[in-house]
């Protein structure tokens, strides 16, 4: 944009000529995938057919502008990152938070987090709040309190002074509230069932990692596309809110929460039979003989092949 580069009327006439061409193999590969995808949205359609049509648009998009070749791997997670993080931060609330998981019953509890820079306003605190007692349901949140710095939030604060009066008596069997959480680790503990997430990558592939459906909230970022990716196209999610945005004036009611944390909770659902499944696959595919495997075999002998590594 703004560069002193021209580019000439010849070369733009000849590009728009082999856009336009009827019988051009890209026009025909592009109606192709475009077949497939709205099968895939469609019931018995597989809902991994969009994830499979953007590699391979990128794929061909690399093959007909000569771009480096796209090799899929993953899921690619750090189990350990967040329980670093938080023994070093905070050691006793750390032992706090997993004994009290360890001593609820299995797939009972909701975790809500919503990443390093999720945050909210005390009247949206007080509806997620309302909504999680309307539930009925056991409940660890990580709480991240907005400020009007966008890159400070407060973590540390008397919780009675910011929920509704008498919630955290009520609640005190069957929640634990804290700040900085070691995300992954809970995730993996046996009493959660259920993630109220941001819906940023890496806490969407650590969820599903650990076969637990979600419920988005997105707020930055390309939280909103994640959110409907899953929701919509893929069906491994419940959704909550799919357009929300950090520091706006929106307040999703403690009513709303509470109805998406029951459907979240559910045992029997479609959405948790996806995620459990789509859990084993993601796991499949890291081991000996997986797509992410072979995937990365395929890129080691393409690097030899061209001399890369000489």
């Amino acid at each position: 944009m703004f560069s002193d580069e021209i580019v000439k009327g010849d070369e733009i006439a000849k590009a728009v000529k082999c856009l336009m061409e009827e019988d051009s193999e890209v026009r025909k590969r592009v109606k192709d995938m475009s077949v497939k995808s709205r099968k895939a949205l469609i019931t018995g359609g597989s809902s991994y057919a969009t994830v499979g049509h953007w590699i391979e648009t990128i794929s061909l998009i690399s093959t007909y502008h000569d771009l480096p070749p796209v090799y899929p791997v993953g899921p690619l997670i750090n189990h350990k990152i967040n329980q670093n993080i938080m023994k070093s931060k905070n050691p006793k609330q750390h032992g706090e938070i997993m004994k009290w998981l360890d001593e609820q019953p299995e797939s009972s509890v909701v975790f809500l987090c919503f990443g390093s820079g999720g945050c909210f306003g005390v009247p949206q605190l007080k509806e997620i709040a309302l909504g999680l007692e309307r539930s009925g349901h056991r409940f660890l949140w990580s709480i991240r309190i907005a400020t009007e710095d966008v890159f400070k939030q407060i973590e540390n604060i008397e919780h009675k002074t910011i929920l509704p009066e008498g919630f955290l008596d009520r609640t005190r069997r069957k929640g634990f509230i804290c700040g900085w959480a070691p995300q992954v680790e809970i995730l993996a503990n046996k009493a959660v069932g259920g993630f109220v997430s941001h819906c940023g990558w890496n806490s969407i592939l650590e969820g599903l990692w650990y076969g637990l459906p979600i419920l988005t909230w997105p707020l930055y970022a390309e939280q909103q596309l994640n959110a409907f990716h899953l929701v919509k196209e893929l069906g491994l999610a419940f959704e909550l809110k799919l357009d929300s945005r950090i520091f706006n004036d929106e307040i999703v009611k403690g009513d709303e929460i509470a109805k998406g944390v029951k459907s979240l909770m559910e045992e029997d659902s479609e959405v948790r039979k996806k995620v459990r499944d789509t859990s084993l696959k993601s796991r499949k595919a890291l081991i000996t003989g997986g797509s992410s495997y072979a995937s990365i075999g395929h890129w080691i002998e393409t690097m030899l092949a061209s001399n890369y590594l000489l």
